[in-house]
């Protein structure tokens, strides 16, 4: 009778486990278009297999293929804040990289907001930081989210760019190091790791660990790499962010640096609003341009 009583529990955990899976919406778009620029909701996968990734896709107008265009959020070490934290849209940048011609996915990550899951690019604390661990989960998650845009119809398979903001853009700069096949550009809002170190501005965790990081991710990048940053970013200043880039670009290719103006009072969140973006429309400008063809040499 015992087994009997445990055989039929088994059947109908079974069952309710069935259901759920079979209540876990499918990957891809999750409802109608929008505003601006066919505003979508859509799911993307995560490096855990059970956890799909909360993300929002803009496109222009007609069937494409379009190239891909990836943004990359900031994080936080605060579970709290992580917990809370509303879906990432940088709908700013999105609008002028559409524009532009690009289709343009923005994934939450793991351990964000409405995503949820275990917070895989944890970077632990300043004696113990572990920087290169944490920007290759994070890279992890840009390229998943990537590869999966890319088998789309209306998306190209080459002239990807990667757009990464503080912690997004370290992951961005750690892909970078990776190569992957198909990204072009590169393009980096202060990039970084452990910036307002116990809330105070100019204060880095670990900051040598962090350089030694970048060095590594640059040992074999040979994707171009676009370097932003205004000059009252108190995460990551102009002449530390200088630090980081020539770290990276001194192990691997050349990374075109460029400090911005002054942003408001804190020039950190320069890429999450319209008027921190139109500041920075120039560089961006520089950044997407498409490479001039090399002469061949033949007449």
């Amino acid at each position: 009778m015992h087994s009997a009583k445990v055989l039929v529990a088994a059947i109908v955990l079974a069952m309710l486990g069935a259901r759920v899976v079979s209540a876990q919406p499918a990957l891809g778009a999750q409802g109608a278009e929008g505003e601006p620029d066919r505003r979508q909701q859509w799911l993307v996968p995560s490096p855990e297999p059970a956890t799909s990734a909360h993300a929002l896709l803009f496109r222009p107008a007609g069937d494409g293929p379009f190239p891909l265009a990836v943004i990359a959020h900031a994080s936080t070490q605060n579970v709290l804040r992580r917990a809370q934290m509303p879906q990432p849209e940088y709908r700013a940048l999105a609008v002028l990289l559409v524009a532009r011609g690009f289709a343009v996915l923005v994934p939450e990550r793991l351990g964000h907001g409405a995503t949820g899951g275990p917070y895989v690019e944890d970077q632990r604390g300043c004696d113990e930081a572990d920087y290169s661990r944490a920007g290759h989960a994070t890279a992890s998650e840009i390229a998943t989210a990537m590869d999966y845009l890319r088998k789309q119809a209306f998306i190209r398979s080459e002239g990807t760019v990667i757009v990464g903001h503080s912690a997004g853009g370290w992951g961005a700069l750690a892909l970078a190091g990776e190569s992957p096949a198909g990204v072009s550009r590169i393009i980096l809002f202060a990039p970084g790791r452990g910036g307002r170190a116990n809330d105070f501005p100019n204060q880095i965790c670990a900051p040598h660990t962090l350089l030694a990081s970048a060095a590594e991710f640059g040992a074999q990048a040979r994707i171009p790499v676009t370097w932003l940053v205004a000059a009252n970013d108190s995460y990551f200043a102009p002449a530390f962010s200088r630090q980081l880039a020539d770290a990276f670009s001194k192990a691997g290719d050349k990374v075109d640096f460029r400090a911005l103006p002054a942003y408001g009072s804190e020039g950190h969140w320069l890429a999450e609003t319209e008027i921190g973006v139109k500041a920075a429309t120039s560089e961006l400008a520089r950044a997407l341009k498409p490479p001039r063809p090399v002469a061949s040499g033949k007449r």
